[in-house]
């Protein structure tokens, strides 16, 4: 069994990748999960993972004729396997993202959930592919109409690529959002449950700056017990490893975004 989650928002400063950090963890709990930075032009997972002197990073596995395997861009950490990207512009640059298709079928094989922490933008074929490829994704918004606008865009690029919404998750929200006026009408305009609402918490900036996920670092925290419930209300499914290896090394390349 296995199933691929892309955790997008359309737009920067959601938290992301904390959010995909965070669910990570929670659902390593139950499963085998393997969390890919597949930002190839802003990327940051390794730096909350603890990864800043990563040696292999998934650029490496996206420029040909490298003599690297997929394994050697793979670190246990936190009880995940972590695949970070640099953040050199030369290997943005060298970066065939059509490889990426052949790199997570691979990863596939030996795992029961994938979660693609995915670009912000959608301006690229490096930056929707993780949206095309994946079997659901998990949109990360904001109680804000600029926020919740993009996530309705990623829903609507997802859809037209054939993949589902597999739920919403509020983050850094405040007491003055009014988040329980805005969550029942947003939930009338997207496809998946709203899993989620994550408190604005200082515990996720200071495990930021500690270079370790929010789960690991202050477990207890009002935005990680948050996190575990958005976890336990994605219904997590998927299929058979073989057969998802070979829809994502298929998978349509898209021409134009």
């Amino acid at each position: 069994m296995v199933e691929a989650f892309a955790v997008a928002s359309g737009k920067g400063g959601t938290g992301k990748t904390t959010s995909t950090l965070a669910l990570g963890l929670a659902l390593a709990e139950t499963y085998d999960v393997t969390v890919v930075d597949t930002d190839t032009g802003m990327a940051n997972l390794l730096f909350h993972a603890g990864l800043a002197d990563a040696d292999v990073t998934l650029h490496d596995l996206l420029v040909g004729g490298r003599d690297v395997d997929v394994a050697d861009a793979c670190y246990e950490r936190f009880g995940l396997t972590v695949v970070p990207c640099g953040t050199d512009l030369a290997g943005f640059r060298e970066a065939d993202p059509e490889r990426l298709r052949d790199v997570v079928a691979e990863l596939a094989a030996d795992t029961d959930v994938l979660l693609l922490d995915s670009p912000a933008a959608l301006d690229s074929t490096a930056s929707v592919l993780p949206i095309v490829l994946a079997d659901r994704v998990v949109l990360v918004t904001q109680p804000t109409v600029p926020a919740l606008s993009d996530a309705l865009k990623v829903q609507e690029y997802a859809a037209s690529y054939g993949t589902g919404v597999a739920g919403v998750l509020f983050n850094k929200v405040r007491p003055a959002d009014g988040i329980e006026r805005i969550a029942p009408k947003a939930e009338r305009y997207f496809e998946g449950p709203i899993v989620g609402t994550v408190p604005d918490d200082d515990a996720a900036r200071a495990a930021r700056r500690a270079g370790r996920p929010l789960l690991a670092y202050a477990p207890d925290s009002p935005a990680a017990s948050a996190y575990y419930d958005a976890a336990a209300a994605l219904d997590v499914g998927g299929g058979d490893s073989g057969a998802l290896a070979d829809r994502f090394r298929s998978a349509v390349i898209p021409e134009e975004v």
